[in-house]
């Protein structure tokens, strides 16, 4: 019998450290949660945008920005 030695098998403490210390893919969800933000912020104006007061506003800035 030959005593080849076997492979050392990783107890789970290791293997999860080794998970939590990869940082693979890191910088696309970081990419994704910046989208996903801008996304929402875009929607928020969009329904600032949208009410009366808002466009009147911004009318009246109009006109006034070309009557000079």
């Amino acid at each position: 019998m030959t005593d080849t030695p076997r492979p050392r098998r990783h107890g789970l403490r290791t293997r999860l450290r080794r998970r939590l210390d990869d940082d693979r893919g890191s910088a696309t969800a970081e990419y994704a949660v910046v989208i996903l933000a801008a996304v929402a912020f875009a929607g928020v104006l969009v329904a600032v945008m949208r009410s009366g007061e808002v466009q009147s506003i911004l009318t009246e800035l109009v006109r006034g920005a070309l009557s000079l």
